[in-house]
């Protein structure tokens, strides 16, 4: 019992993170119907950038965060603004090769410059560990989850509760009425892209302490597809439950299946659950007459 609960809290909390990088995801689609696959890109330079500043430049871990989120946040409305604007009204394929265009720019540039090593970035809280009887839970898992956590419930209230998040909200959700009703689209959809960028960046930060640093880390967005699929593209609340529900299964997995059964045993659930609800647990589901 003692294991079963270990597996299940190191899950749920490891969740956390992932829900993040969900998040990500979720925030471009949700607010330009486009699936943006440099996120993982993206979080990883912001990494990048933060090992650069707390260990190459020897700045304290907290304001070579805060550098890492300012110089994501003015990337994004570069880009947004200089790539992805010219393509307004386009096919969405061609946005979705842009962002791939993008993210392989993004990779080959952090590899240009710092290699393919594995790097150890210092860690932004403490690693102390919790020891509740015989369960242990790491340190960075719990400051992780408990960053996450702050985080994603800021956003919630942001978007439920402040002008902007209920522009843009109504932005994502319909763009012509958002637009007679006097919100700037191109402003709403350029704070999309920033605020995804951020907290991709936080994502990558908190990745990176505590499991190293090396352009592998862009890797694991795409790993964060299985509980986008599951809770929903379009459902910030659907991208929280389901990457909880995904770390506590792959928890399990690995605990008593062993470490390889991670990269299955997720996929294995959410296929299960989209054979019943194929639009995801919180998706929009969309009805089209031919």
């Amino acid at each position: 019992m003692s294991e079963f609960i270990e597996y299940s809290l190191l899950g749920l909390l490891s969740g956390g993170v992932t829900a993040l990088v969900a998040l990500s995801f979720v925030l471009i689609y949700k607010g330009t119907g486009v699936v943006n696959f440099a996120v993982g890109e993206v979080m990883m330079l912001g990494a990048y950038i933060y090992y650069a500043g707390a260990v190459t430049f020897g700045l304290p871990p907290w304001a070579a965060f805060v550098i890492s989120l300012v110089v994501i946040g003015l990337l994004a409305v570069v880009v947004e603004r200089a790539v992805l604007r010219p393509l307004s009204g386009q096919p969405t394929v061609a946005v979705l090769m842009a962002t791939i265009g993008m993210a392989s720019i993004i990779h080959g540039g952090v590899e240009a410059v710092w290699g393919g090593d594995t790097y150890s970035p210092p860690t932004l809280l403490p690693r102390t560990p919790l020891l509740m009887g015989d369960i242990l839970i790491p340190g960075t898992v719990l400051g992780n989850f408990a960053v996450a956590a702050v985080l994603i419930g800021g956003f919630l209230a942001f978007f439920r509760y402040s002008r902007t998040g209920i522009a843009l909200r109504a932005t994502a959700s319909d763009p012509v009425t958002a637009a007679t009703l006097g919100i700037n689209i191109n402003y709403a959809q350029r704070l999309t892209w920033v605020l995804s960028g951020l907290v991709g960046t936080v994502a990558g930060v908190l990745i990176a302490s505590s499991a190293g640093l090396s352009p592998l880390l862009a890797s694991a967005a795409l790993a964060v597809f299985a509980a986008i699929i599951l809770g929903g593209m379009d459902s910030v609340l659907g991208a929280i439950v389901a990457s909880l529900i995904v770390g506590f299964v792959e928890a399990l997995g690995a605990g008593y299946l062993g470490g390889k059964s991670r990269d299955v045993v997720p996929y294995v659930v959410v296929l299960a659950i989209l054979v019943v609800r194929p639009y995801g647990m919180f998706g929009t589901r969309s009805i089209e007459r031919l």
